[in-house]
Protein backbone atom coordinates (compact mmCIF):
# COMPACT_ATOMS: atom_id res chain seq x y z
CA UNK A 1 0.00 0.00 0.00
CA UNK A 2 1.53 3.48 -1.13
CA UNK A 3 4.93 3.01 -2.23
CA UNK A 4 6.83 6.13 -2.10
CA UNK A 5 10.36 7.61 -3.56
CA UNK A 6 12.17 10.00 -4.14
CA UNK A 7 15.20 10.97 -6.55
CA UNK A 8 16.97 14.14 -6.02
CA UNK A 9 18.85 15.79 -8.64
CA UNK A 10 22.53 15.75 -9.91
CA UNK A 11 23.24 19.22 -8.56
CA UNK A 12 22.04 17.78 -4.88
CA UNK A 13 24.39 14.80 -5.62
CA UNK A 14 26.77 16.84 -6.55
CA UNK A 15 26.48 20.01 -3.87
CA UNK A 16 26.31 17.22 -0.68
CA UNK A 17 28.20 14.41 -1.88
CA UNK A 18 30.73 15.28 -4.29
CA UNK A 19 29.44 13.04 -7.23
CA UNK A 20 30.51 13.79 -10.68
CA UNK A 21 27.88 12.83 -13.50
CA UNK A 22 30.74 12.68 -16.32
CA UNK A 23 30.50 10.01 -18.82
CA UNK A 24 32.52 8.09 -16.69
CA UNK A 25 29.45 8.14 -13.67
CA UNK A 26 28.05 6.07 -16.61
CA UNK A 27 29.95 4.08 -18.93
CA UNK A 28 32.80 3.27 -16.23
CA UNK A 29 32.40 -0.25 -14.73
CA UNK A 30 33.75 0.41 -11.38
CA UNK A 31 32.26 4.13 -11.01
CA UNK A 32 28.77 2.76 -11.70
CA UNK A 33 29.21 0.72 -9.13
CA UNK A 34 30.93 2.88 -6.45
CA UNK A 35 28.89 5.69 -7.19
CA UNK A 36 26.03 3.81 -6.98
CA UNK A 37 26.32 2.12 -3.46
CA UNK A 38 27.80 5.66 -2.32
CA UNK A 39 24.57 6.78 -3.40
CA UNK A 40 22.46 4.16 -0.98
CA UNK A 41 24.78 5.15 1.68
CA UNK A 42 24.25 8.72 2.00
CA UNK A 43 20.31 8.07 1.25
CA UNK A 44 20.68 5.49 4.57
CA UNK A 45 22.27 8.43 6.59
CA UNK A 46 19.67 10.62 6.30
CA UNK A 47 16.38 8.26 5.63
CA UNK A 48 17.16 5.41 6.41
CA UNK A 49 14.60 5.02 9.05
CA UNK A 50 12.01 5.06 6.18
CA UNK A 51 13.51 2.27 4.39
CA UNK A 52 15.94 4.29 1.90
CA UNK A 53 19.37 2.87 1.51
CA UNK A 54 19.03 -0.64 1.57
CA UNK A 55 21.71 -1.43 -0.38
CA UNK A 56 24.32 0.50 1.07
CA UNK A 57 26.20 -2.59 2.11
CA UNK A 58 25.90 -4.17 -1.23
CA UNK A 59 28.03 -3.35 -4.43
CA UNK A 60 25.53 -4.21 -7.48
CA UNK A 61 26.22 -4.59 -11.01
CA UNK A 62 23.76 -1.80 -12.63
CA UNK A 63 23.79 -1.06 -15.64
CA UNK A 64 21.94 2.49 -15.80
CA UNK A 65 21.97 5.21 -13.09
CA UNK A 66 19.02 4.09 -10.75
CA UNK A 67 19.26 7.64 -8.13
CA UNK A 68 18.90 9.46 -11.39
CA UNK A 69 16.11 11.29 -14.06
CA UNK A 70 18.90 11.14 -17.12
CA UNK A 71 17.19 10.12 -20.41
CA UNK A 72 19.90 10.66 -23.02
CA UNK A 73 20.94 6.83 -24.26
CA UNK A 74 18.45 6.35 -26.82
CA UNK A 75 18.88 9.56 -28.30
CA UNK A 76 22.69 9.78 -28.69
CA UNK A 77 21.83 6.12 -30.24
CA UNK A 78 19.89 7.44 -32.68
CA UNK A 79 22.20 10.13 -33.61
CA UNK A 80 22.36 13.10 -30.87
CA UNK A 81 25.64 14.19 -29.31
CA UNK A 82 25.11 14.37 -25.90
CA UNK A 83 27.42 16.83 -23.43
CA UNK A 84 28.34 15.65 -19.79
CA UNK A 85 28.23 17.95 -16.92
CA UNK A 86 29.83 17.39 -13.26
CA UNK A 87 26.32 18.97 -11.65
CA UNK A 88 23.71 17.92 -14.57
CA UNK A 89 21.97 15.33 -16.03
CA UNK A 90 23.49 14.62 -20.06
CA UNK A 91 22.48 17.28 -21.91
CA UNK A 92 21.03 16.11 -25.37
CA UNK A 93 21.86 18.48 -28.04
CA UNK A 94 19.74 18.76 -31.18
CA UNK A 95 19.90 15.99 -33.74
CA UNK A 96 19.13 18.91 -36.83
CA UNK A 97 17.08 15.42 -38.62
CA UNK A 98 16.17 16.77 -41.65
CA UNK A 99 13.88 14.22 -42.50
CA UNK A 100 11.40 11.84 -41.33
CA UNK A 101 13.57 8.89 -41.38
CA UNK A 102 16.01 7.34 -39.08
CA UNK A 103 18.11 4.23 -39.42
CA UNK A 104 16.88 1.07 -37.24
CA UNK A 105 19.97 -1.20 -37.42
CA UNK A 106 22.61 1.59 -37.23
CA UNK A 107 21.46 2.51 -33.53
CA UNK A 108 22.73 -0.53 -32.55
CA UNK A 109 26.16 -0.53 -34.38
CA UNK A 110 26.79 2.84 -32.73
CA UNK A 111 29.35 4.45 -30.26
CA UNK A 112 26.78 4.94 -27.25
CA UNK A 113 25.62 1.35 -27.42
CA UNK A 114 29.11 -0.24 -27.92
CA UNK A 115 29.98 1.65 -24.72
CA UNK A 116 27.07 0.70 -22.69
CA UNK A 117 27.90 -3.41 -24.29
CA UNK A 118 31.52 -3.08 -23.05
CA UNK A 119 30.10 -1.95 -19.50
CA UNK A 120 27.75 -4.86 -19.29
CA UNK A 121 30.43 -7.37 -20.28
CA UNK A 122 32.61 -6.02 -17.92
CA UNK A 123 30.23 -6.05 -14.89
CA UNK A 124 28.38 -9.45 -15.83
CA UNK A 125 32.52 -10.68 -16.45
CA UNK A 126 32.94 -9.69 -12.87
CA UNK A 127 29.73 -10.42 -10.95
CA UNK A 128 28.13 -13.41 -13.08
CA UNK A 129 25.08 -11.21 -13.57
CA UNK A 130 23.31 -7.91 -14.18
CA UNK A 131 20.64 -5.71 -12.68
CA UNK A 132 18.81 -1.88 -13.20
CA UNK A 133 17.71 -0.59 -16.43
CA UNK A 134 18.32 2.50 -18.66
CA UNK A 135 16.36 5.24 -19.14
CA UNK A 136 14.97 4.24 -22.51
CA UNK A 137 12.74 7.61 -23.41
CA UNK A 138 9.46 7.88 -25.09
CA UNK A 139 8.77 7.95 -28.93
CA UNK A 140 8.33 11.71 -29.29
CA UNK A 141 10.57 12.73 -26.56
CA UNK A 142 12.93 11.09 -28.59
CA UNK A 143 11.65 12.40 -32.00
CA UNK A 144 12.14 16.08 -30.75
CA UNK A 145 15.52 15.40 -29.21
CA UNK A 146 15.83 14.36 -33.46
CA UNK A 147 13.83 16.86 -35.39
CA UNK A 148 13.05 19.64 -32.82
CA UNK A 149 10.03 21.85 -33.06
CA UNK A 150 9.68 20.81 -36.60
CA UNK A 151 8.25 17.47 -35.65
CA UNK A 152 4.91 19.38 -33.96
CA UNK A 153 4.62 21.10 -37.40
CA UNK A 154 5.19 17.40 -39.03
CA UNK A 155 2.02 16.15 -37.30
CA UNK A 156 0.20 18.47 -38.48
CA UNK A 157 1.52 18.95 -41.95
CA UNK A 158 2.17 15.69 -43.25
CA UNK A 159 0.55 13.27 -40.39
CA UNK A 160 0.98 9.91 -41.84
CA UNK A 161 4.67 10.45 -42.35
CA UNK A 162 5.34 11.53 -38.55
CA UNK A 163 3.08 8.80 -37.56
CA UNK A 164 5.63 6.18 -39.47
CA UNK A 165 8.41 8.34 -38.20
CA UNK A 166 7.65 7.79 -34.17
CA UNK A 167 6.47 4.47 -34.95
CA UNK A 168 10.00 3.72 -36.48
CA UNK A 169 11.50 5.30 -33.29
CA UNK A 170 9.20 3.22 -31.30
CA UNK A 171 10.29 0.09 -32.67
CA UNK A 172 14.63 0.94 -31.46
CA UNK A 173 13.10 1.70 -27.61
CA UNK A 174 11.01 -1.68 -27.82
CA UNK A 175 14.38 -3.51 -28.69
CA UNK A 176 16.46 -1.75 -26.29
CA UNK A 177 14.10 -1.76 -23.68
CA UNK A 178 13.14 -5.37 -23.74
CA UNK A 179 16.64 -6.65 -24.44
CA UNK A 180 17.76 -4.60 -21.41
CA UNK A 181 15.21 -6.55 -19.12
CA UNK A 182 15.78 -10.26 -20.76
CA UNK A 183 19.30 -9.41 -18.64
CA UNK A 184 18.70 -7.63 -15.78
CA UNK A 185 15.01 -8.50 -14.96
CA UNK A 186 13.89 -4.40 -15.51
CA UNK A 187 13.65 -2.01 -17.90
CA UNK A 188 11.95 1.02 -16.25
CA UNK A 189 13.14 1.78 -12.72
CA UNK A 190 15.43 4.26 -14.38
CA UNK A 191 12.60 6.15 -15.15
CA UNK A 192 10.55 6.08 -11.78
CA UNK A 193 12.24 4.36 -8.98
CA UNK A 194 8.32 4.24 -7.33
CA UNK A 195 8.25 0.92 -9.77
CA UNK A 196 10.84 -0.54 -8.27
CA UNK A 197 7.98 -1.29 -5.34
CA UNK A 198 5.58 -3.42 -7.91
CA UNK A 199 5.40 -7.26 -7.68
CA UNK A 200 6.86 -7.25 -11.40
CA UNK A 201 8.72 -4.90 -13.68
CA UNK A 202 6.51 -2.26 -15.48
CA UNK A 203 7.05 -1.39 -19.17
CA UNK A 204 7.21 2.66 -18.52
CA UNK A 205 6.99 4.89 -21.38
CA UNK A 206 8.08 8.14 -21.46
CA UNK A 207 5.39 11.12 -22.33
CA UNK A 208 6.87 14.41 -20.97
CA UNK A 209 6.22 16.07 -24.60
CA UNK A 210 3.09 15.37 -24.30
CA UNK A 211 2.02 18.72 -22.54
CA UNK A 212 2.77 19.90 -26.50
CA UNK A 213 0.21 18.21 -28.71
CA UNK A 214 -3.35 17.89 -28.79
CA UNK A 215 -5.23 14.90 -27.87
CA UNK A 216 -6.11 14.47 -31.27
CA UNK A 217 -2.48 14.21 -32.27
CA UNK A 218 -1.59 12.22 -29.74
CA UNK A 219 -4.40 9.87 -30.72
CA UNK A 220 -3.38 9.19 -34.48
CA UNK A 221 -0.32 9.28 -34.09
CA UNK A 222 1.16 7.60 -30.40
CA UNK A 223 -1.85 6.39 -29.00
CA UNK A 224 -1.90 2.87 -31.53
CA UNK A 225 2.15 2.58 -29.71
CA UNK A 226 0.36 2.57 -26.26
CA UNK A 227 -2.25 0.06 -27.27
CA UNK A 228 0.39 -2.09 -29.03
CA UNK A 229 2.30 -2.24 -26.11
CA UNK A 230 -0.26 -2.61 -23.52
CA UNK A 231 -0.61 -6.05 -25.23
CA UNK A 232 2.99 -6.69 -25.60
CA UNK A 233 4.11 -5.79 -22.52
CA UNK A 234 2.26 -6.23 -19.16
CA UNK A 235 2.40 -4.29 -16.24
CA UNK A 236 2.25 -1.36 -19.09
CA UNK A 237 2.96 1.83 -17.92
CA UNK A 238 3.05 6.15 -19.13
CA UNK A 239 5.20 8.39 -17.23
CA UNK A 240 3.22 11.78 -18.08
CA UNK A 241 5.53 14.47 -16.01
CA UNK A 242 3.56 17.01 -17.25
CA UNK A 243 0.70 19.28 -15.60
CA UNK A 244 -1.94 18.26 -17.74
CA UNK A 245 -2.35 14.45 -17.58
CA UNK A 246 -6.05 14.39 -16.83
CA UNK A 247 -6.58 16.27 -20.67
CA UNK A 248 -5.36 12.57 -21.94
CA UNK A 249 -7.66 10.44 -19.58
CA UNK A 250 -10.42 9.48 -21.92
CA UNK A 251 -7.50 8.35 -24.67
CA UNK A 252 -5.76 7.01 -22.17
CA UNK A 253 -8.48 4.98 -21.09
CA UNK A 254 -8.58 3.41 -24.59
CA UNK A 255 -5.64 1.42 -23.48
CA UNK A 256 -6.51 -1.78 -23.17
CA UNK A 257 -4.07 -2.57 -20.20
CA UNK A 258 -3.16 0.98 -18.67
CA UNK A 259 -1.27 -0.73 -15.43
CA UNK A 260 0.48 2.11 -14.21
CA UNK A 261 0.18 6.07 -15.00
CA UNK A 262 2.62 8.53 -13.59
CA UNK A 263 0.55 11.85 -12.85
CA UNK A 264 2.49 14.62 -13.01
CA UNK A 265 1.96 17.43 -11.04
CA UNK A 266 -0.73 19.73 -11.10
CA UNK A 267 -2.87 16.63 -12.86
CA UNK A 268 -6.62 15.85 -11.71
CA UNK A 269 -6.33 13.01 -9.42
CA UNK A 270 -9.82 12.06 -8.90
CA UNK A 271 -10.76 12.80 -12.82
CA UNK A 272 -7.65 10.27 -13.42
CA UNK A 273 -9.48 7.77 -11.26
CA UNK A 274 -12.80 8.13 -12.37
CA UNK A 275 -11.96 7.43 -16.45
CA UNK A 276 -9.19 4.96 -14.86
CA UNK A 277 -10.36 2.79 -12.12
CA UNK A 278 -8.23 0.08 -12.35
CA UNK A 279 -4.52 1.87 -13.43
CA UNK A 280 -2.42 2.48 -10.40
CA UNK A 281 -1.73 6.40 -10.26
CA UNK A 282 1.53 6.72 -9.66
CA UNK A 283 1.24 10.52 -7.93
CA UNK A 284 4.21 13.17 -8.67
CA UNK A 285 4.95 16.01 -6.24
CA UNK A 286 6.58 19.34 -7.43
CA UNK A 287 9.72 19.56 -7.01
CA UNK A 288 10.23 22.91 -7.54
CA UNK A 289 7.42 24.29 -4.92
CA UNK A 290 8.71 21.30 -2.51
CA UNK A 291 11.60 23.72 -1.52
CA UNK A 292 9.75 26.59 -0.23
CA UNK A 293 7.00 24.34 1.64
CA UNK A 294 6.82 23.34 5.36
CA UNK A 295 6.64 20.06 6.44
CA UNK A 296 2.54 20.40 7.32
CA UNK A 297 2.12 21.70 3.89
CA UNK A 298 3.74 19.01 2.80
CA UNK A 299 1.66 16.37 4.44
CA UNK A 300 -1.74 18.42 3.55
CA UNK A 301 -1.00 17.43 0.28
CA UNK A 302 -0.33 13.96 0.38
CA UNK A 303 -3.39 13.43 1.94
CA UNK A 304 -5.66 15.32 -0.11
CA UNK A 305 -4.16 13.89 -3.36
CA UNK A 306 -4.39 10.33 -2.22
CA UNK A 307 -7.54 11.16 -0.98
CA UNK A 308 -8.83 12.07 -4.59
CA UNK A 309 -6.96 9.03 -5.36
CA UNK A 310 -9.63 7.07 -3.59
CA UNK A 311 -7.50 3.56 -3.44
CA UNK A 312 -4.30 3.82 -1.62
CA UNK A 313 -3.69 0.46 -2.87
CA UNK A 314 -3.13 1.47 -6.65
CA UNK A 315 -1.44 4.43 -5.21
CA UNK A 316 1.97 5.52 -5.15
CA UNK A 317 3.75 8.79 -4.04
CA UNK A 318 7.09 10.47 -5.19
CA UNK A 319 9.24 13.26 -5.97
CA UNK A 320 11.67 13.64 -8.46
CA UNK A 321 14.25 15.71 -9.43
CA UNK A 322 14.73 17.58 -6.15
CA UNK A 323 17.41 20.04 -6.38
CA UNK A 324 20.17 21.34 -3.89
CA UNK A 325 17.99 23.83 -2.11
CA UNK A 326 15.57 21.05 -0.74
CA UNK A 327 16.19 20.43 3.08
CA UNK A 328 16.19 16.84 4.64
CA UNK A 329 12.91 17.80 6.73
CA UNK A 330 10.73 18.36 3.13
CA UNK A 331 12.23 14.98 2.20
CA UNK A 332 11.36 13.01 5.67
CA UNK A 333 7.81 14.92 5.41
CA UNK A 334 7.32 13.07 2.38
CA UNK A 335 8.33 9.60 3.44
CA UNK A 336 6.57 10.08 7.17
CA UNK A 337 3.11 11.10 5.89
CA UNK A 338 2.66 8.26 3.63
CA UNK A 339 4.31 6.14 6.29
CA UNK A 340 1.46 7.53 8.74
CA UNK A 341 -1.23 7.18 6.08
CA UNK A 342 -0.02 3.62 5.65
CA UNK A 343 -0.64 3.32 9.40
CA UNK A 344 -4.09 4.58 9.50
CA UNK A 345 -5.14 2.77 6.32
CA UNK A 346 -3.69 -0.03 6.47
CA UNK A 347 -7.46 -1.74 8.03
CA UNK A 348 -9.13 -0.62 4.64
CA UNK A 349 -10.25 -3.63 2.93
CA UNK A 350 -8.44 -4.24 -0.80
CA UNK A 351 -10.77 -4.14 -3.40
CA UNK A 352 -11.30 -6.69 -5.57
CA UNK A 353 -9.65 -7.18 -9.08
Amino acid sequence: MLPVDIVLGPDWWHAHAGICFDRDFFFHPARRVQDERKMERILYERWGRWGLGEDRERDIPLVGATHLAAGFMLSEMLGCNVEYRQDAPPQVLPGGLEDLKIDEEAAFACDAMRRFERLTEALKSRFGHLAGDVNWGGALNIGMDLRGQDLLMDLLDQPLRAREFLRAIARVLERFAAGVERQTGSSSISVNRNVRHLPRPVFLHSECSHTMISVECYEHALLPIDIAWSRAHRPFGIHYCGADPHRFAASFARIPHLDFLDVGWGGDVAALRRALPDTFLNIRLSPVEIVSQSPEAIRSTIRQKVAQSADPYRTGICCINMDRRVGDQQVAAILESVAELRSELCGQPRPLG
